[in-house]
């Protein structure tokens, strides 16, 4: 702890830093002061955490001081020291804080006393604070809460935080919600507590205060409130503050709301900047993107829906002609037509990237081209790969590599064995059956189970049950994006008796029941 002396006698000071075992008391710095003026210039600098201070000093006396002090520093305790006509004039700074005092000639024991009790008070005091800043903490959190909700089912309850906050709500009190969505998973209490006091500090050389609240992890929601209107350097400030903040954290975006007047339109402002993050996934991390940019931002042309279908049927022609020229132009044109557009949703995208990555599938079955084995290597589906792309261009990137895997496999094709030939030509002519085996397969091929097993995997870097299992599931998604076939029926067509069990082996492999995939694949 940090100890200051004020007294205007050098002797005095001298003899109460000489008097004590101050390291002992748990002080651990002593400063000293001749004034009033001077102690409060060293208590800014060094905020002491308690002060020894004479009653009558010139300039500035010690009641006079204590009441300054009040300003920058409430928790310090001050310990009065006077001479017995000053009990009368103590009165006033003992109604003004619990301020104790010792009497003069000075008595070592009993500043030690005083010391202790000082000390007592300040952690009491510290204590008493934190709880009330956590209770603070706690309300301002909850009606953060709310304020992402409709106002009108909240009414009753946002009134009784903002009275308990002591929020004071002018006619023209204005709100701005920033959304910040982050990549990684959730900061630690620690980091998200400095974010938010960093900011709240920041924010009063604005005249702004926030109220903050996480939702999901990964979202990070700021309601900021000003007096009036905030002006463009008003919310680049913030807009600079937030940037920097989760800078340290990784990825993020940030979505701004408009700026409303009034707590009751909030949920307006949130729900603004939700629908500029919905468009985020088409931008580089690190973008801001607010409704009030709407205008300012090429839209995407009529017909794109249209265009980009027929660049997914071109795609799939040009796999198939083994085109690697077109192809690459195709999705030069298909990452112009998405590349920060705020009209189409991620997940419409997703589902026509989705489409794809099935036609990489489908073209390198057609071509017998051999299992990559770079592909699924983890039996993770496409759907986790799509769902793990924090940005379209992730996506976009993700797909021209399987492309340009699909013709690396290409030009290193090697005829297939003979063995391996005979093997998946009987399971082409046989997947139907339910009671197919590993031993009839090696049966078939004059060989045993367990040497079949062995080289097939050698061979094609897949275990025969994998590939009788994909064969299956790729002959399944085909009759899914077919509308003639019935779902009921297509498991008994791909060689499954249990159409539940079908169904489990379907998602596990894809990622989607059948009845979701043929929605995405027909939709």
């Amino acid at each position: 702890m940090r100890l200051l002396i004020v007294d205007d006698e050098e002797l005095t000071r001298e003899g109460l830093i000489a008097s004590l075992d101050w390291s002992s008391l748990g002080i651990e710095q002593i400063f000293q002061a001749d004034d009033g003026v001077n102690a409060l210039n060293i208590a800014r600098s060094q905020k002491p955490d308690i002060i020894l201070c004479d009653v009558r000093m010139p300039r500035m006396d010690g009641i006079q001081m204590v009441e300054r002090l009040e300003e920058f520093l409430p928790d310090t305790s001050v310990i009065f020291m006077s001479g017995y006509s000053d009990k009368e004039y103590l009165k006033a700074a003992i109604k003004l804080k619990a301020i104790n005092y010792v009497e003069k000639p000075l008595n070592p024991e009993e500043i030690k006393e005083a010391v202790l009790e000082a000390i007592e008070r300040r952690e009491k005091n510290l204590r008493t604070r934190q709880n009330e800043n956590l209770y603070s903490m706690e309300t301002a959190s909850h009606l953060a809460l709310l304020l992402t909700r409709p106002y009108k089912e909240n009414t009753e309850q946002i009134s009784r935080l903002t009275e308990e906050l002591s929020l004071r709500l002018m006619p023209g009190s204005t709100f701005t919600t920033y959304i910040v969505r982050l990549k990684a998973s959730e900061p630690d209490g620690t980091q998200l507590r400095n974010i938010r006091d960093d900011l709240t500090g920041y924010l009063t050389h604005y005249h702004l205060h926030v109220f903050y609240i996480q939702i999901h992890a990964v979202y990070h929601v700021f309601h900021v409130l000003g007096n009036s209107t905030p002006s463009p350097v008003a919310l680049s400030a913030v807009e600079n503050c937030l940037k920097e903040q989760f800078l340290p954290l990784g990825d993020f975006f940030i979505g701004r709301g408009d700026t409303v007047t009034g707590i009751s339109r909030v949920y307006h402002s949130y729900t603004t900047a939700v629908v500029m993050l919905q468009s985020s996934f088409f931008f580089s991390p690190g973008t801001l993107l607010a409704a009030s940019d709407m205008e300012r931002t090429p839209g995407t042309e009529p017909g794109a829906q249209e265009q980009t279908e027929k660049i997914a049927a071109d795609f799939k022609e040009a796999l198939l002609s083994r085109d690697q020229n077109a192809c690459t132009g195709l999705l030069d044109q298909l990452y112009l037509c998405y590349s920060e557009n705020r009209i189409f949703l991620p997940n419409q995208v997703k589902d026509i990237y989705y489409k794809l990555f099935i036609s990489i599938n489908d073209s390198r079955r057609a071509l017998k081209l051999s299992h990559d084995p770079s592909v699924n290597s983890s039996r993770e589906s496409i759907i986790d790969h799509l769902e793990r792309c924090f940005t379209y261009q992730e996506l976009h990137e993700m797909l021209c590599s399987r492309t340009e895997q699909f013709f690396t496999g290409i030009s290193t094709y090697v005829p297939e064995d003979s063995t391996i030939f005979l093997i998946k030509d009987y399971i082409n002519r046989h997947y139907t059956d339910d009671t197919l085996s590993i031993k009839e397969i090696s049966d078939h091929v004059y060989l045993s189970a367990s040497y079949v097993c062995t080289y097939f995997k050698s061979q094609t870097g897949q275990t025969l049950n994998q590939y009788l299992t994909e064969y299956r599931m790729e002959k399944a998604m085909q009759l899914l994006s077919d509308a003639r076939y019935q779902i009921t029926d297509i498991s008994s067509r791909v060689g499954y008796s249990n159409g539940n069990y079908f169904s489990k082996s379907f998602k596990k492999f894809t990622g989607l029941t059948p009845s979701k995939y043929r929605e995405k694949m027909l939709g």
